[in-house]
């Protein structure tokens, strides 16, 4: 039953609590069971908005299931205590993943974890970070960035994104665009980062057949799926699939499939698994596709 800590400071900004709790709040609704906590150096922390936040001086304990998020606030830099600093270094030492949210960025830097790693945040606050932070790649003006279980977002609106995309590593697109759906919230946000889910890089548009095959194809991407399954769940013709499909996203069935593979295998990769080992988690016979999709991949990235 994974957890969810958020760790706030003075001056926190509201949205960036609230919009990726909902995120998660719902994903539980829908069977996911998370459990969440809010924790600071004192049991009261005042938002920036001027609303109170009643939380917990003493963190739950961890595992490396367990997802820690500092959301960002309003004022000067190195908020965050030494004591909670130290705890977010230490629950990525333990395998855990760490989320910043705008200035919650500042916080990871503190505590030592944006060295040698690529990281993001508002873009009022971009530079700042890179010259705190000389040994940290600073990635401009996009919506979130993740790097070695360490995730970065822009802040405000985009913590939203930030929170699916995590809900769609753990739990698989169709639950996150489940919960997208159910806060009405627009799915199809590029956010300019390769790492950017396809669940919400690919659901922008308003062709429902085409939704229907993703459906199926987010749900059972490890399996081979015939042009008839996928004829079937969008209502139209073998024919008409390959066209529709083009149309709405301007790519194929097969390579909307490979695309969600690529993502979950980065992400089993990421935590420790070896390519051979990930290629058959996800479904390729053979891992030298998996290792000819990840090198197009870093080609593209430049």
């Amino acid at each position: 039953m994974p957890r969810i800590v958020f760790v706030l400071v003075p001056s926190v900004h509201l949205l960036e609590v609230a919009a990726p709790a909902q995120v998660f709040s719902i994903a539980t609704d829908l069977g996911c069971d998370y459990r969440l906590h809010y924790v600071s150096d004192e049991p009261e922390v005042r938002s920036v908005q001027g609303l109170s936040l009643n939380v917990d001086v003493e963190w739950p304990p961890l595992t490396a299931d367990d997802l820690v998020v500092v959301p960002g606030w309003r004022g000067p830099e190195r908020m965050i205590g030494a004591g909670n600093a130290r705890r977010l270094r230490e629950h990525h030492a333990a395998g855990g993943t760490v989320a910043g949210i705008c200035a919650g960025a500042d916080a990871l830097g503190r505590a030592g974890l944006l060295d040698g790693r690529r990281c993001t945040t508002h873009h009022a606050i971009q530079e700042d970070l890179a010259r705190a932070y000389p040994a940290t790649t600073v990635v401009r003006d996009v919506l979130y960035v993740s790097d070695d279980r360490i995730v970065t977002c822009a802040g405000v609106a985009s913590a939203t994104d930030l929170a699916l995309h995590l809900v769609s590593v753990r739990n698989g697109p169709v639950v996150a665009a489940a919960v997208a759906r159910t806060m009405v919230v627009y799915a199809g946000r590029d956010g300019g980062d390769p790492q950017l889910s396809p669940v919400l890089r690919h659901r922008s548009h308003v062709d429902e057949a085409v939704h229907r095959i993703q459906d199926l194809i987010d749900g059972r991407f490890t399996e081979r799926l015939p042009l008839s399954l996928l004829a079937k769940a969008a209502g139209c013709s073998e024919r008409s699939v390959t066209r529709l499909f083009r149309r709405a996203i301007g790519t194929t069935p097969l390579a909307y499939q490979q695309i969600l593979r690529l993502e979950r295998a980065e992400h089993l990769i990421d935590r420790g698994a070896t390519v051979d080992a990930a290629a058959r988690e996800v479904g390729f016979t053979d891992a030298r596709m998996l290792r000819t999709l990840r090198a197009r991949k870093q080609h593209e990235r430049g």
